[in-house]
């Protein structure tokens, strides 16, 4: 392993708590358990809530692959019990509860996602109904009473609600002592969340400690911006970028970002040293360098991190014939559609799944509901429309993405 400051270095990277009190601590006790010279237990828990990661989600884990590489014991918690009851954290209103079905498949993809990043042969991988589904009425009483409605009152997302007089539910109070009782089966050293996690870490800290176990340490990130720049990275608000998306689709996506989030970026999603980054940041400032120049950096390092170096120079060139040349991809995707569509019609829906560069009938409704449906130029208005496409209509789906009809003979 490396020494205690080398990796105290590492991981203490983009690591934000808003509040200095608490992340004195943190490090203190950080540096503490790694002068152990063990290796750590870490653990990331994710609720799947929805069927696909974005880079938002990538940050936490980027931190989890960091323990790893750096030889700690990793857990990757599926939460197929608390993704029932949903986070609070953060939220104006409960979220809807979702199906086992669905967390099921929302899992599946997680779990195909997430070991493009970590590395599955070192990686333990838990769901946390394994316990959770086991506890008795006794047992949730036991580790209700170690807090006081009070304390809970006391955060901000909880405090603003019910100053307005809004629903909060009993159920997200439990959700956070079922993440704080994770911590306890996992026995952890160090649990990483996002900033807005912060209140339900500290409710596992506290669960250890009533039980006589070692209280983990909070390791938590910021919560990375969208591409308009002002609003959390989620595919709700259409800002965000999907591990999922095409390695042209990702590259433009980055160069859309407002010039004052670029740093962020660098430091969350790239394994750039951080003397390289202070260096762009200055370079920024002094106009020695454009921004243009260190947002095709970017975009660049994050394409080579998710979708391998080999499709850099594939991205880079359809990003600058698509958007410099403002030309049209000549190597479009081709979608063979029957004929009976070009007599008869066909729900546009329908016409963009079948081009398979949008994942989900859901995402089609938001992208035609945002104005990003274009057919051969004209933008389509409603999710009802019917279009007869015909032989060599272009489909323009967002900034970036493209597919051109063929008629099936």
């Amino acid at each position: 392993m490396k020494s205690v400051e080398e990796q105290f270095k590492v991981l203490m990277r983009g690591v934000d708590y808003g509040d200095d009190v608490t992340k004195r601590n943190m490090e203190e006790e950080l540096r503490d358990r790694l002068k152990a010279d063990r290796p750590l237990k870490v653990y990331l828990g994710v609720d799947p809530t929805s069927p696909d990661l974005h880079l938002g989600h990538i940050v936490p884990i980027q931190k989890l692959k960091q323990f790893q590489d750096l030889g700690h014991e990793i857990t990757f918690l599926i939460g197929d019990f608390t993704g029932r009851v949903g986070d609070p954290s953060g939220q104006s209103k409960t979220r809807p509860m979702l199906t086992d079905e669905e967390l099921k498949v929302n899992a599946k993809t997680y779990t195909d996602q997430v070991f493009r990043i970590l590395d599955e042969r070192r990686t333990r991988v838990e769901f946390n109904s394994t316990w959770l589904s086991k506890l008795t009425f006794e047992d949730v009483i036991k580790l209700a009473s170690s807090f006081t409605v009070a304390q809970f009152l006391e955060r901000d997302y909880f405090r603003r609600r019910f100053d307005k007089g809004e629903a909060i539910h009993l159920q997200e109070f439990l959700y956070c002592l079922m993440q704080g009782y994770d911590a306890i089966q996992l026995e952890t050293d160090v649990q990483i969340g996002g900033v807005d996690q912060l209140f339900n870490l500290l409710i596992g800290r506290e669960l250890q400690r009533a039980v006589g176990q070692k209280p983990q340490i909070a390791i938590t990130l910021p919560l990375l911006v969208g591409t308009d720049g002002t609003m959390k990275m989620s595919k709700s608000y259409g800002n965000a970028i999907g591990l999922w998306e095409q390695p042209g689709e990702m590259y433009g996506k980055v160069m859309s970002i407002p010039d004052h989030i670029m740093i962020n970026y660098f430091t969350l999603l790239t394994d750039m040293p951080l003397e390289e980054i202070e260096a762009i940041e200055k370079d920024l400032g002094s106009e020695k360098l454009h921004p243009r120049d260190a947002k095709m950096r970017l975009a660049r390092e994050i394409v080579a991190k998710f979708q391998g170096e080999d499709k850099v120079a594939e991205a880079e060139e359809a990003f600058v014939s698509v958007f410099q040349k403002r030309e049209l991809p000549e190597d479009m995707p081709q979608v063979a559609v029957p004929r009976e569509w070009v007599e008869g019609g066909v729900n546009v829906i329908e016409l963009v799944m079948e081009t398979n560069q949008v994942p989900s009938t859901s995402e089609a409704r938001r992208l035609i509901q945002q104005g990003g449906l274009k057919i051969d130029g004209e933008k389509v208005a409603s999710i009802d429309e019917t279009v007869k496409p015909s032989d060599g209509t272009v489909i323009r789906m967002g900034k970036r993405r493209f597919a051109q009809v063929r008629v099936k003979e």
